[in-house]
Order: structure tokens, then sequence, then C-alpha cells
């Protein structure tokens, strides 16, 4: 009885980090861009989109499909910077252990 009892107590202790690294990253904003700064978004650590900036000299209406791409662009570059810092976050809660697939942590 004595190890369930220290295992309930590192699980509620483990549970508390969590919460708190999911508090910390739905505080987190990273930047995204593309076309070398030409367009930049900011991201939350959940995933919203919370400001785009697109440079005025891409405002070239015969030429949409590079504006579109340039924002895909940036769009991935943010989220792959928020899954980094949310699977090293995760990491450091759950001390390396891997969480199992489709338990993407905090989405």
């Amino acid at each position: 009885m004595k190890n369930l009892a220290g295992m309930m107590k590192q699980a509620t202790q483990m549970q508390a980090r969590m919460k708190e690294a999911q508090e910390k990253l739905a505080k987190l904003e990273v930047s995204g861009e593309a076309g070398a700064g030409l367009v930049r978004l900011t991201m939350t650590g959940k995933g919203a989109v919370k400001e785009i900036h697109i440079d005025p000299k891409l405002a070239d209406p015969s030429d949409m499909e590079t504006l579109q791409d340039l924002i895909l662009a940036a769009l991935s570059d943010a989220k792959k910077k928020v899954e980094a810092v949310s699977s090293e976050e995760m990491s450091q809660v759950t001390g390396g252990l891997k969480l199992p697939p489709g338990l993407d942590l905090p989405f």
C-alpha cells in the first residue's frame, strides 16, 4: 500500500505541473514569418492566430498566389514553433515520458 500512496502522490504532483504547463502555453505567443519577413504573424500557444502583418510590397493583385503561399508558410513556421515549445514543456512535466499517439496536449 505504501507504493500505491507514493504513486498517487506523484500523479497528483504531475497533474499540478501539467496544469501549470498548460497555463504557461496558453499565455505563450510565437512569431512565424516567411519571405524574409515580408509576411509575419503571431500565434498563441493554443494555435490561434492573433495578428498578421503583410508588407505592402506584396499587395500585387496580379500575383496573389505568392502572397497566399507566404501566408501559409508563415502559419506553418509559427505552428512548428508552438509545437516545439509545447513538446518541451510537456516533456519537462512528464519527465521525458512519451505521450501515447494522438494525445496532443494542450490542444
